[in-house]
């Protein structure tokens, strides 16, 4: 009813350079309501949440708070209305306190307006955190804390600003199973304390487990709004993407023949408490899931064959060759995925042909100088290949979607034509679309002769893309099962557990 909402947005338009971003858009949040927001890559959802908290103005359209019309014109005008924002990347200042970032550029005044108040800092933090129920030392640095700390803290900044309406942008995307199921508690008390949630996530099984309501954008337009028990995940996938889109997610058994020798050979190796004497092997054309719950072992797995963290026990082998450091690692061609982009695959106040270039830089160079056209010829080549929505080879990385942005990642490394790709949580934090686009990349990959190892914490994106998988746990390799031996995604869950 339209009396119960304490949100409106009504036939919202925005344009970028006469190009439609949305159209006409609707959306609506009552009190103490989970509402999901969803939609694939350039559906509009990110631009429908910066005109809401003031970032953009709209072209067209109305904004209603408690069923009167307001106007945003910056970001203030949103944090008058009760209304803040957690974005899928923290931004807090490791090197500060938990206090000190929760009242970030507003801190408690002592003695007039110069001085600030840390003890009325530190009370009204731990007030915070007592409602919340979260036991965290408000006067602990941030950097010595857990990222399921970080994200209760950065709730603990938005309603240290009375904020009663809260957008969480993909909440879970660093969170470990634990830490999301702490942050499903909380969100509960939120929801029961009467705070409203706008929920964006690209997790369908996350929608259905804490969400009332879910919008779907596509192509810019409000295309579903319906109650979570009401519509199922193959209609919301439907919805957003059409009906073929399932075909990616489904196992599909490849026909392939393995050469006498593997292109990897673990042999026993060890790094720590992390990795206990691991064994195993990659045959070129086989696509291989390493599966295992978080802190298994499986992140410093990948780092060790790529040269990143050096072993302290065992050999690594690629082509016959072993394998000591990156430099070896990368003269084998093996390329690494990392499962941090934007920290670790990326520059991202780079442009698009900056980033693809900088692993294969000595191909585009003679005698010092740069071939910018060859440079953009391959860029051009690999954005067609991989379908990278960008306007340009001089587009700046850090603004496009987090699946385009993924995608430049896998393209710098495949300028290379590697023989090896190391891909560690390759679809994290990126939308259905792109998922499917990725997972048919690296069958296509695989298909070309290039061996492959995929780590994933989805288990059915793992089990949709897997020829064999093997399960670590406690740093040691306890199962090697063959997909087409594997009946359900219980099965697999099982193994992960240990039991």
């Amino acid at each position: 009813m339209a009396e119960e909402n304490v949100l409106e947005l009504e036939n919202i338009e925005k344009s970028f350079n006469g190009i439609p971003v949305l159209k006409k858009a609707h959306f609506s949040l009552r009190k103490g309501e989970v509402h999901a927001l969803m939609g694939g890559n350039g559906a509009g959802k990110s631009t429908l949440m910066k005109i809401l908290t003031g970032v953009y103005t709209k072209d067209g359209g109305t904004i209603k708070v408690d069923g009167k019309p307001v106007e945003f014109q910056r970001p203030q005008d949103a944090d008058r209305q009760r209304i803040s924002i957690i974005f899928q990347e923290f931004s807090l200042v490791p090197t500060l306190s938990v206090a000190e970032n929760i009242f970030l550029n507003r801190e408690p005044k002592a003695f007039g307006p110069v001085f600030i108040n840390n003890k009325e800092s530190i009370r009204r933090a731990k007030e915070i955190l007592a409602d919340l129920e979260v036991d965290i030392d408000p006067t602990a640095k941030v950097e010595t804390l857990s990222v399921g700390y970080w994200q209760m803290i950065e709730i603990a900044k938005a309603l240290s600003k009375d904020a009663r309406i809260l957008v969480m942008d993909e909440p879970t995307a660093s969170l470990s199973e634990s830490e999301t199921r702490s942050l499903f508690k909380l969100v509960e008390r939120l929801k029961n304390n009467g705070i409203s949630i706008i929920y964006i996530s690209h997790r369908m099984e996350e929608i259905f487990a804490i969400c009332d309501r879910v919008t779907v954008l596509k192509d810019g337009k409000t295309v579903l709004t319906e109650a979570c028990k009401d519509v199922s995940m193959e209609q919301l996938v439907e919805c957003m993407l059409g009906a073929d889109i399932g075909k990616s997610f489904a196992w599909q058994e490849r026909h392939y023949k393995l050469p006498e020798e593997p292109l990897l050979k673990v042999q026993n190796l060890s790094f720590g408490s992390r990795l206990k004497n691991i064994n195993f092997e990659v045959y070129p054309g086989e696509i291989v899931g390493l599966a295992g719950l978080m802190g298994s072992g499986r992140t410093e797995a990948a780092e060790v064959i790529f040269g990143i963290r050096k072993h302290q026990g065992g050999e690594v082998f690629v082509n016959g060759k072993k394998i000591k450091n990156v430099k070896d690692a990368i003269s084998q061609g093996v390329a690494l995925v990392p499962e941090n982009r934007r920290r670790q695959g990326l520059v991202l106040d780079h442009s698009v042909r900056d980033n693809m270039m900088m692993t294969n830089l000595a191909a585009f160079t003679k005698r010092l100088f740069i071939n910018d056209a060859a440079g953009t010829s391959m860029v051009n080549k690999f954005v067609a290949q991989l379908d990278i929505k960008t306007d340009g080879p001089g587009k700046i990385v850090k603004l496009l979607s987090g699946g385009n942005q993924q995608k430049i990642v896998l393209a710098k490394w495949l300028a290379r034509n590697p023989s090896l790709l190391i891909l560690d949580e390759p679809t994290i934090g990126v939308d259905i679309g792109a998922k499917s686009e990725i997972i048919e990349n690296i069958r296509a990959l695989a298909d070309q002769g290039i061996a492959v190892l995929v780590i994933s914490s989805e288990l059915p994106e793992l089990l949709a893309i897997s020829d064999r998988l093997l399960v670590l746990h406690d740093g040691k390799i306890t199962k090697q099962i063959q997909r087409c031996d594997i009946e359900s995604e219980e099965v697999l869950h099982h193994a992960i557990q240990g039991y």
